[in-house]
């Protein structure tokens, strides 16, 4: 999933940059878009299902192998690609319906959602209020699922009476962790900040973090 999450936006954006030619055609933009949109949700969703691994690995470690069976981690699985399939489809159709101008400037790297959304010549309030509602529910809701599982995850560690026993169950969510924070910290940030459109180099920016760092 991660390799095809950056494999949508870097290769096209090396190629601008060695080529000095920063155009890309319609159709090619709503298909960045639209597998963008699929891998970045699919991302979002397994980041769940990992802290949600922890917190069983963690808090309830007799009861593992029971509840991370192959065919509920099958499920997971399939509900995280099938949620971020219909989610992209919604969005890219959302898109096609608008009114573009001529000689289309999109202030980014790569065809980004919000960007393109707002460079249209036409009402773009339903599409405003999808992104908005996608965001909380596809961003926001699971965001909360992986802080209550980490603060569960917390509360076992401390009750660990070892030092090194803390430690090793800690040691297995550094990563995770450090990948939740840099992805939701900026690709939140560019989706609910209300200025995404006027300073563009920022959200740029922020992209770069959450689409080729983590």
């Amino acid at each position: 999933a991660d390799i095809c999450f950056t494999s949508t936006t870097v290769p096209k954006m090396l190629v601008n940059i060695h080529s000095q030619n920063n155009t890309i055609t319609y159709k090619g933009c709503i298909t960045q878009m639209n597998f963008f949109l699929i891998f970045s949700v699919v991302d979002i969703f397994l980041l769940t299902v990992m802290a949600y691994d922890r917190f069983v690995a963690i808090c309830q470690p007799l009861h593992y192998m029971v509840i991370m069976n192959p065919r509920f981690c099958g499920l997971l699985i399939l509900v995280s690609w099938t949620v971020s399939i219909l989610h992209a489809l919604v969005q890219s159709l959302m898109v096609l319906w608008l009114v573009f101008c001529i000689d289309l400037e999109i202030p980014h790297f790569f065809c980004e959602l919000n960007q393109v959304v707002h460079c249209a010549c036409s009402d773009t309030f339903p599409n405003d209020i999808v992104i908005y509602l996608a965001t909380v529910l596809i961003a926001c809701c699971p965001f909360a699922a992986i802080l209550y599982s980490y603060s569960k995850i917390v509360s076992s560690i401390c009750a660990i009476s070892s030092a090194q026993g803390r430690y090793k169950a800690f040691s297995t969510c550094v990563s995770h962790l450090s990948v939740v924070s840099l992805f939701y910290g900026t690709s939140l940030g560019v989706y609910l900040s209300s200025a995404a459109t006027e300073n563009s180099h920022s959200v740029a920016t922020a992209s770069v973090v959450y689409t080729v760092v983590t």
